[in-house]
């Protein structure tokens, strides 16, 4: 065998002798060199165990799910939720006219604002229709005192009392009486705002 330029040591190795039986001498030592002696060596961490792997996956399914449940927004309930969980309904010992009279002096104050009622006298203006109508078809009305003044229902005429609830199509009022009456919406109601010099 001709000297391919390797040291002893080199020439004995299992490797070269397999390459030297194929190619020259001096490819021989050429792929010994870039293929065996060169080579780089990857390392690679111990492949983990199955409990592992079943840990990181639950890990992190938790992680995305408390990701998406701090992401989402808050989901308003729905008629039929609402009517299963009873959120609107009042208990009869809830049900005491005085308890809602600071109710009704918040909703006061704020129709004050809604109206403008609550400026000095030189800039307030008059509360008409044409110029507060639409404030006030939109105003909330949890606290207004209402009093029903024309009616289909003839005994519903001259029923009085605080609202509780303010829906689409019917006012819940607790009269003086500590009775819950519900009235349609499309009734005619009296509403009285008390301040310091006009009411309306």
């Amino acid at each position: 065998m001709a000297s391919s330029g390797l040291p002893a040591s080199a020439q004995s190795h299992m490797a070269h002798q397999l390459l030297s039986r194929a190619h020259s001498p001096d490819t021989t030592a050429k792929l010994f060199t870039e293929r065996v002696k060169n080579r780089p060596l990857f390392l690679r961490p111990t492949s983990p165990t199955p409990e592992d792997n079943r840990a990181r996956r639950r890990l992190h399914r938790l992680r995305k799910k408390e990701y998406f449940l701090r992401k989402q927004k808050p989901q308003p309930f729905s008629a039929r939720e609402k009517r299963k969980t009873g959120i609107h309904k009042l208990r009869k010992e809830e049900i005491k006219y005085d308890v809602f009279k600071g109710l009704h002096k918040m909703w006061v104050n704020y129709m004050h604002g809604v109206l403008g009622l609550n400026q000095d006298k030189k800039n307030q203006g008059k509360v008409t229709a044409l110029s507060h109508g639409p404030m006030l078809a939109s105003a909330d009305f949890h606290g207004a005192e209402l009093e029903v003044v024309r009616s289909r229902c003839v005994s519903r005429v001259g029923v009085k009392g605080i609202v509780v609830r303010d829906s689409k199509f019917s006012f819940v009022i607790v009269t003086e009486k500590n009775e819950s009456k519900s009235n349609d919406s499309k009734r005619t109601y009296s509403v009285q705002v008390s301040g310091p010099s006009r009411s309306t």
